[in-house]
């Protein structure tokens, strides 16, 4: 790739980086108002703070190029960011929710900024490689900190539910957990397609036999307590992965923003898998305790995993628009 090339890439990747950081802005400012825990609320407001340098920081990056955001995609995930945020507050487990979505958020962010990093180190650009050391380090911080506050969440969404109550609560997990599998598996088939050979498309496929397994054992668990999974949510999920395969299909950079975004998903999967097991805990139902922390084993080796294809996955590409849309 000419040198001519690789800035032209690199601009694409700040400005979807910089889109990443403006929907960013949006949601830590709202959630620390409807998260509904006081630590949830302290750790997002101090890290809008964060998330203020950060969009200074690649908008001044954007700048020494000579380029500027892009309006456009700034406007779709902004749509998209306030959409989930009305979502979230409209749930009876608003803490869990928000919780586990920006779990999942922060591991797109330090995707998208890992291979940021890689980009502008081929290109020479030592600042922006910097800037998104910088940043990377603090997205993984946040990261942390909301993985540490998840039993907050979960003691927050469910109250003081017992009994009845709160089985009825661990079907409705159960459920949800179920409908993310069924993403998940649509993902991993549409994005082993789409991905090419290489290393991105075997993650993919080593994973796919495993999710299988998650979906039919999390079946199990939902049949364990009488009920059984949601078609509805099980088809919107389906539906919603074959809408994102087929937004990365007409990507002139599939593979990168690819891993990204299975990066990030695995995380939410993460995220889910131990608010499940925090509230199968409360329920006093090992036998989702125990498939739980079996699941989430294999997501963590997929996630990194997944990881490990950053740097072929940028080499798979001759020319790129950007990481994230």
């Amino acid at each position: 790739m000419s040198d001519s090339a690789v800035t032209e890439q690199l601009i694409a990747y700040l400005k979807d980086a910089h889109t990443i950081e403006a929907q960013a802005l949006r949601q830590m400012r709202a959630a620390p108002r409807i998260v509904g825990e006081p630590g949830l609320s302290a750790a997002f407001h101090e890290h809008l703070a964060e998330t203020e340098g950060h969009e200074r920081l690649m908008r001044e990056c954007l700048e020494r190029h000579g380029a500027s955001p892009s309006l456009v995609k700034e406007a779709l995930l902004r749509a998209g960011g306030e959409a989930f945020v009305l979502f979230a507050r409209s749930q009876p487990d608003t803490p869990g929710k928000l919780a586990a979505h920006a779990f999942s958020y922060e591991h797109l962010e330090a995707g998208a900024y890992e291979l940021l990093r890689r980009l502008a180190e081929r290109a020479g650009d030592d600042a922006t490689a910097g800037a998104a050391r910088e940043i990377l380090v603090q997205e993984r911080a946040m990261a942390a900190r909301i993985e540490a506050l998840f039993t907050r969440a979960v003691d927050a969404s469910l109250g003081d539910l017992a009994g009845a109550e709160l089985e009825r609560r661990l079907v409705r997990y159960l459920a949800d957990a179920h409908a993310i599998e069924c993403q998940a598996e649509t993902l991993l088939v549409k994005g082993r397609a789409i991905a090419g050979a290489g290393s991105l498309a075997q993650a993919l496929e080593d994973h796919l036999p495993q999710t299988y397994r998650h979906a039919a054992v999390i079946a199990d668990r939902l049949r364990a307590h009488d009920s059984s999974p949601s078609l509805i949510k099980d088809a919107a999920m389906r539906l919603g992965a074959l809408n994102w395969g087929s937004f990365f299909a007409a990507q002139p950079d599939t593979p990168p923003k690819l891993a990204a975004f299975a990066y990030a998903f695995e995380h939410l999967e993460i995220g889910g898998l131990q608010e499940l097991r925090l509230v199968a805990q409360r329920a006093e139902d090992p036998g989702t305790v125990g498939v739980v922390e079996e699941s989430l084993a294999d997501e963590s080796e997929a996630a990194a995993s997944i990881a490990q294809t950053f740097d072929a996955a940028l080499d798979a590409t001759p020319r790129a628009e950007g990481v994230a849309a």
